[in-house]
């Protein structure tokens, strides 16, 4: 019987994989001199590759053939706005007609041991049931080494011991993170999951006698872990000496998640878990740089999948440059809201930048013809000096058929007014309040056990 099995070190071609995709000094170097006229002709060559793959899958066959197009009309770039985004819906089509694992990510299109090795998770169900995910070997190493990059620019050092509390298990999350640290940094990694996975006050117990200084996280939780520790008579940036947090931190304050670690350096960065990192705050902190040497991002009207003008919120839409073995993509519909920055870097870097996550369309609720993201409801309220950080929002739909939004918030001895107040000030609407009190919203929000806490519940 022949072996016909390859290892996926035999798979990735990492000369050629630095090459296209530098990091450290060679990173900043690349990204602060290159000219835009070069960065679109690295972009055009990787994209030509990219479709001849997504070419010999059904999936995208199927796709763009309803919409009367083949690969041979895809010329540049330029195309791009021509053809179909996919997102959630068209991967459960694909997973409907071809169980389990669907043909979206072209599986079927290599021959007997030819196909490269694959890492394989699955999505949080954050949305709905969890989703199959396909990672080739060498588009996981492109993305290992992405997300290395950004933390290295932002600051982690060799010295670092990293405590990372994202979840493991089926999800992709807790893996990837502990790949791109260990693969493509020198720092000292400490794999501690959620809460679930390791309970919070062995977390802190943890970080304090290995002397962790950096967190990577969701900022839910790693709010919840300073409070944690306080409890435990550990003073962060003190007993536990954080110097810098990378994470989901969205519209949350960094300024005062900094304040609950002792004044460490926080920095916000953006992906999904489909194709990774895509875009990140540098040392700068001014705006979510696009790693445009890898992705190309458009942010598109809400309703046509059209590219809005920069300056202006929609769906962020990314095409994955790198992934030309395994699960290629082409228009992929993240539906989450962020916008193009339209002043110039500070530091001189030639890559666009974003505003980051400003909320999901798909999880919007219009009320009396409002727009109200739950995610952006939080830190609205952080404003609030007896709001103790934890909400969820209900939307409930009366005999009348009127929507009302209901804001359940974990207090501290606050005033209800003062929350509608708020609210209505920055909403624009009018919403009915509930408090209770520190730990009160833990059983709806499922801090502890998710990465992505809930949100909203629509009860309509």
């Amino acid at each position: 019987m022949t072996d016909l099995h390859t290892s996926f070190a035999q798979s990735v071609d990492y000369p050629a994989l630095l090459k296209d995709h530098p990091i450290g000094d060679d990173f900043v170097k690349m990204a602060t001199t290159i000219s835009r006229d070069h960065l679109r002709a690295h972009q055009e060559r990787l994209f030509q590759k990219l479709v001849a793959r997504a070419a010999k899958t059904h999936f995208y066959q199927r796709l763009w053939g309803k919409h009367g197009i083949e690969a041979g009309d895809i010329k540049s770039l330029d195309d791009l706005p021509k053809l179909p985004t996919f997102g959630k819906q068209e991967i459960v089509e694909s997973i409907a007609l071809h169980p389990p694992f669907g043909d979206f990510a072209g599986l079927d299109s290599y021959p007997d041991g030819a196909r490269p090795p694959m890492i394989f998770h699955t999505t949080s169900g954050t949305t709905g049931r969890p989703q199959p995910l396909f990672f080739g070997a060498k588009t996981r190493e492109v993305q290992n080494l992405l997300l290395a990059r950004l933390f290295r620019w932002q600051g982690m050092r060799p010295s670092d011991v990293v405590h990372s509390v994202y979840g493991h298990g089926m999800i992709n999350g807790g893996h990837y993170i502990r790949e791109a640290v260990t693969r493509w940094t020198s720092a000292t990694f400490m794999s501690a999951g959620t809460g679930i996975e390791t309970r919070s006050a062995a977390q802190v117990a943890l970080m304090r006698d290995f002397g962790a200084t950096v967190i990577l996280g969701f900022t839910d939780y790693i709010k919840k872990l300073a409070e944690v520790a306080r409890a435990e008579g550990l003073e962060p940036g003190v007993d536990i000496p954080i110097r810098m947090i990378s994470g989901q931190f969205g519209r949350e304050d960094k300024d005062a998640v900094s304040a609950l670690w002792g004044g460490a350096a926080c920095f916000d960065w953006y992906g999904v878990g489909d194709t990774g990192m895509i875009a990140g705050e540098g040392p700068d902190r001014d705006g979510h740089y696009v790693m445009e040497d890898a992705h190309w991002v458009e942010i598109c009207d809400l309703d046509t999948a059209q590219p809005v003008p920069d300056g202006q919120t929609g769906d962020l839409i990314v095409t994955c440059l790198f992934k030309d073995d395994v699960y290629p993509i082409i228009r992929f519909n993240t539906h989450d809201v962020s916008a193009f920055r339209t002043d110039k870097s500070a530091i001189g870097v030639q890559f666009k930048r974003i505003e980051g996550f400003l909320g999901r369309s798909d999880n919007m609720v219009k009320l009396r013809g409002i727009n109200v993201f739950p995610q952006a409801v939080g830190p609205i309220l952080a404003e609030l000096p007896a709001f103790a950080g934890e909400w969820i929002c209900k939307v409930l739909r009366d005999r009348q058929g009127r929507d009302e939004l209901v804001v359940v918030c974990e207090d501290r001895g606050g005033n209800p007014e003062a929350y509608r107040e708020t609210l209505k000030r920055k909403l624009g609407i009018e919403a009915q309040v509930e408090l209770v009190p520190p730990g009160g919203t833990a059983a709806l929000t499922q801090i502890e056990s998710r990465q992505k806490p809930i949100r909203l519940l629509d009860h309509r």
